[in-house]
């Protein structure tokens, strides 16, 4: 069979199919700590890499509201999994790239998948030809499927607001330490990245967070904003699966001891419905504020500071509700939650290790009210 009639012979890769097979393999993902090539590989089929890319480089050029949506529904079935297609934002602030290497990039693929680890910066070297990058990283979400690797670097930048600059590198001239060993995002494969003198030249840097070398809406979208939102969606997405768990014990499952059913106790009824209303709530908020942010963009408008404390303080809220909705599903189920391996237990912890992260953490809270009081914020935010 020649690669046209194989290709015609493979099954058709749709959203429902890869949503379908990440709940089947997701114990899988777990036991190896990152999602694997195959099913990165997926994702990019279904449209999560080339999600902002501009058309003209064989992108999708979609709206933030859309790419949350899937990164939500991603995160339904294994919130990991939605973790490592959520880098499909990275061409967002990949933009502040020169022109060149942007289109080096992305017109020689689209669906190029990148993930990138700043903290701490480390001092890199200038010289002949760009800088001399050494050092190691943690927290590289998604680096196991990535062709590009970005890490945080200090050089002798003035005017940057504090904010880090990034080396990116090609896949093969790092290392990755498998050193991800967690409770929670298990499979996100966030390793720590080494690097050993690797020669990158200056355009193919960048300051995290600074404006965008492009005037497609997207890049006009508050770069670290969005950062945030993508993550935050992971948190909505686990804690609607765990609200699904309940909904559907409680239609289908009959008690094991005689008692009522779980959906005829009242307190039950009370929770579910107090659940439902503060993920919906959560989920409006965050989505209403995405949206007006957008049309200014469309527009031709920048989003002003208080569209952007907006945006981040939406995105930290929903981030917490869902943590919160997620353990109220896992009280609800009582003891068989326990069960190791459970899915409500996986959601209970995914949805919490994701509002835990330093975009979304109880510190941006303080964040957005100094920021609000118009008090020093730290860089980066709004």
């Amino acid at each position: 069979m020649d690669t046209r009639s194989q290709a015609a012979a493979a099954p058709a890769v749709t959203l429902t199919s890869v949503l379908d097979e990440i709940r089947t393999r997701r114990a899988e993902f777990e036991k190896l700590t990152y999602v694997p090539l195959d099913m990165v590989e997926k994702l990019q089929a279904v449209g999560a890499y080339r999600a902002f890319v501009p058309k003209s480089l064989g992108g999708d050029e979609v709206t933030p509201a859309a790419f949350l949506e899937l990164i939500e529904t991603l995160s339904t079935a294994d919130a990991s999994t939605g973790w490592v297609a959520s880098f499909g934002v990275s061409s967002t602030y990949l933009a502040a790239l020169p022109p060149e290497t942007f289109a080096a990039i992305y017109g020689k693929d689209p669906d190029t998948v990148f993930a990138g680890a700043i903290f701490p910066p480390q001092p890199a070297e200038r010289v002949p030809g760009g800088f001399s990058v050494k050092g190691r990283w943690p927290y590289c979400s998604g680096c196991m499927g990535a062709s590009l690797i970005g890490a945080g670097i200090k050089v002798d930048d003035k005017g940057t607001g504090g904010l880090p600059r990034m080396a990116v590198m090609k896949r093969e001239d790092v290392s990755i330490k498998h050193s991800w060993d967690t409770l929670g995002l298990t499979a996100t494969g966030s390793h720590d990245i080494v690097a050993e003198d690797v020669i990158v030249p200056e355009e193919w840097t960048f300051v995290r967070g600074s404006p965008a070398k492009r005037d497609e809406p997207a890049f006009r979208y508050p770069p670290m904003a969005l950062a945030a939102q993508v993550l935050a969606v992971v948190g909505l997405g686990a804690a609607r699966e765990a609200l699904d768990w309940i909904r559907a014990e409680a239609l289908e499952t009959p008690s094991i001891t005689g008692a009522p059913t779980l959906g005829a106790r009242a307190y039950i009824q009370a929770e579910y419905g107090k659940a439902e209303a503060r993920l919906k709530s959560a989920r409006a908020y965050f989505y209403e504020a995405t949206e007006k942010a957008w049309e200014t963009v469309v527009s031709g408008d920048a989003v002003d500071k208080a569209g952007v404390i907006e945006l981040r303080m939406a995105a930290s809220h929903a981030a917490s509700e869902g943590a919160a909705v997620a353990h109220m599903a896992f009280r609800m189920a009582g003891t068989r939650a326990l069960a190791r391996g459970h899915v409500l237990g996986r959601c209970l912890i995914d949805a919490n290790a994701v509002a835990q992260h330093a975009f979304l953490g109880l510190g941006t809270w303080t964040s957005a009210g100094a920021a609000m009081f118009e008090q020093q914020t730290p860089p980066g935010y709004p």
